[in-house]
């Protein structure tokens, strides 16, 4: 995907469902390509088709074998949007999301998630659970790609995603500003305990190393996901998929 001007310049999203959502969001897109031969009076292809022209966007009808190559050989259903690269939310606007939703912060912070599959499944899952915005580093973990928005479902468009360069002095800004700050451990408080009203934001550490021990020694509280089995440990998007409802369950009470 980086051998000429077009792919270098431009990142992608593919798949119907994905490409519908970016279309309704406020997305920066450059172009629309549709494969050659394509259902154009399938209803998610006529959806895309009008949202497109009401954006006024170019819509290039193209061969299968460019979009493979757009896509990376991955499964574009005969669709591929070329986008401007996601734009980052800053800290404040993660507050001012929050506000305009009428609730207190729910944030998340991922320390160093470096499979772009586990970060499009933690927004997803964050979208579903109200997570009012997500914290990543700039350094040693995946952005916001083609692959995650697809992976995503559509989600990356709701839920505003900061990039920072140092996760400990953005865990102590967040401190500042009244928000509690849980963490991830083998020992720690069952987080079924765990009560998350109020201003609030958790740390999911990376997928095989866990949280940093300098990012741990800054959390108010550690949080623990108790387990039976052999294994000692959980996917981080599956980990965080729990946390984030427990989250809800606590300020969402039945």
């Amino acid at each position: 995907m980086k051998n000429n001007d077009e792919q270098n310049q431009s990142e992608f999203i593919i798949g119907r469902h994905p490409v519908v959502s970016a279309l309704r969001g406020k997305q920066e897109i450059n172009k629309v390509f549709l494969q050659n031969g394509i259902h154009k009076d399938e209803k998610s292809v006529e959806e895309i088709i009008k949202l497109a022209k009401k954006k006024h966007l170019v819509i290039s009808m193209v061969p299968k074998q460019k979009l493979d190559l757009l896509s990376d050989h991955q499964n574009h259903q005969g669709v591929v949007l070329s986008i401007s690269p996601y734009k980052y939310a800053s800290i404040d606007e993660l507050f001012e999301h929050s506000k305009s939703k009428d609730t207190e912060p729910f944030f998340l912070i991922l320390d160093n998630i470096e499979d772009p599959h586990n970060l499009g499944s933690i927004i997803r899952t964050a979208d579903a659970a109200g997570v009012t915005g997500i914290i990543i580093p700039k350094h040693r973990a995946v952005g916001l790609t083609a692959t995650v928005a697809k992976t995503s479902a559509g989600a990356i468009e709701r839920v505003p995603v900061a990039r920072v360069t140092n996760l400990i002095n953005t865990v102590n800004e967040l401190k500042d500003r009244g928000v509690w700050i849980f963490g991830t451990d083998i020992k720690g408080t069952d987080y079924r305990h765990w009560d998350a009203k109020g201003s609030s934001a958790v740390v999911i550490g990376n997928e095989g190393k866990g949280i940093s021990p300098l990012l741990k020694k800054n959390v108010d509280e550690m949080l623990t996901i108790p387990m039976i089995g052999n294994l000692q440990s959980l996917n981080a998007s599956v980990a965080a998929g729990l946390l984030m409802y427990q989250g809800y369950s606590s300020r969402h009470p039945l």
